[in-house]
């Protein structure tokens, strides 16, 4: 006799748990806010502002030539943010080309985290001394990494969680389906947060998914959704931090997503007003993430003219800083085309690397 040819069949797990909630979680502007630690109120304000800089600032330098393409992440701050301060240092990050804002927070070096996007050699950064694995341009092929990673963490014994960031369009890959199938049935502690910016490059959220929300989905895989207010960054800490600590407990991974905005186009080779309209861009800046946490401030008596300088000065000094040194012309040198190819290089990677050695040579005694 099968499973389905008993008298009452139950599933193996219960889905209402699993079921996220029908609105998304907010606690800035409500009476839970006032519970919330002035040292994280204010350290989310200055981290946002600094981040809010480096996206002008990047942007700038794509429009001096300094880098090929910039993604930016401007109106999705608080999600970025929120994401990097809720791990350890022990744990990972899975970013994906739109989250420099997360790796830059986690510690690395701001212009290691353009290195990508200058067009550079690798990711720029060393992904085993951070715990930042590389921006991944490819969308959703982060997951299955952070999956892998993870499981094999807790097989051998470390405690260690990964946080796989990805945006709503890479939830329509394979790799999305793959990668939560994997960590449902492993139990792996790994966190998936989904940044619904509303749109996958041109295309809109109604075109990608029938489902109720993309925190539906976790129902699916046997996990829980978590559905939160991507521009309050109070919220999506709570909700990021919690699912963290159920992940390093043993409690298997979540799905969050986080409901935003991408006011600036899709990269500075994007043209936005060709398929949304300035209205809808202006309805979203009045839910902008650092006025609703300066707002909070303000009425706790938090914010004043000191915080203000004191945030203002450090993101300018960050902002110069980047742009004095990517404004560096970096030294390359072509034979790293060779260097970190094979473990041991092959006959044909040898014969191409003389080759272009000879060609050097005889360049620089011309």
């Amino acid at each position: 006799m099968t499973v389905l040819d008993q008298p009452v069949w139950h599933p193996r797990t219960e889905p209402a748990p699993l079921l996220p909630d029908a609105e998304p979680y907010r606690v800035l502007g409500t009476p839970q806010a006032r519970t919330l630690e002035p040292g994280l109120l204010t350290e989310l304000y200055g981290r946002l502002v600094r981040g809010r800089r480096y996206n002008r600032q990047a942007t700038a330098l794509t429009k001096q030539g300094r880098l090929a393409v910039y993604p930016s992440s401007t109106g999705q701050e608080a999600c970025q943010i929120a994401a990097a301060l809720a791990l350890r240092p022990q744990d990972w990050i899975f970013p994906s080309y739109r989250d420099t804002l997360a790796v830059v927070a986690r510690g690395v070096d701001p212009v290691q985290v353009l290195t990508l996007l200058r067009g550079d050699w690798h990711s720029g950064y060393d992904s085993r001394a951070c715990h930042v694995a590389p921006l991944s341009t490819p969308l959703a092929t982060q997951l299955p990494h952070a999956v892998g990673l993870a499981h094999a963490a807790r097989l051998q014994g470390d405690d260690v969680v990964a946080l796989a960031m990805v945006g709503d369009g890479g939830t329509s890959e394979g790799d999305f389906h793959e990668a939560l199938n994997f960590a449902a049935v492993w139990r792996a502690p790994v966190v998936f947060f989904v940044q619904n910016n509303g749109f996958a490059i041109s295309v809109p959220l109604a075109k990608q998914t029938a489902a109720p929300s993309f925190a539906h989905k976790a129902v699916g895989y046997g996990m829980p959704g978590r559905l939160v207010d991507g521009n309050d960054a109070a919220a999506v800490h709570e909700v990021l931090t919690e699912a963290v600590r159920q992940a390093r407990e043993g409690g298997g991974p979540t799905l969050v997503e986080a409901v935003t905005y991408r006011i600036e186009a899709h990269t500075n080779a994007d043209d936005a007003g060709r398929y949304r309209d300035d209205a809808e861009v202006e309805a979203w800046r009045d839910r902008d993430p650092i006025a609703l946490l300066e707002q909070e401030l303000r009425a706790r008596g938090l914010f004043d003219e000191s915080l203000v300088s004191e945030v203002e000065d450090d993101a300018e000094r960050m902002a110069a800083d980047l742009r004095d040194r990517m404004n560096e012309d970096p030294a390359l040198d072509p034979m790293d085309l060779f260097a970190h190819v094979y473990a041991e290089p092959t006959p044909q990677l040898r014969e191409q690397a003389e080759m272009l050695r000879a060609e050097l040579d005889a360049e620089a005694g011309s």
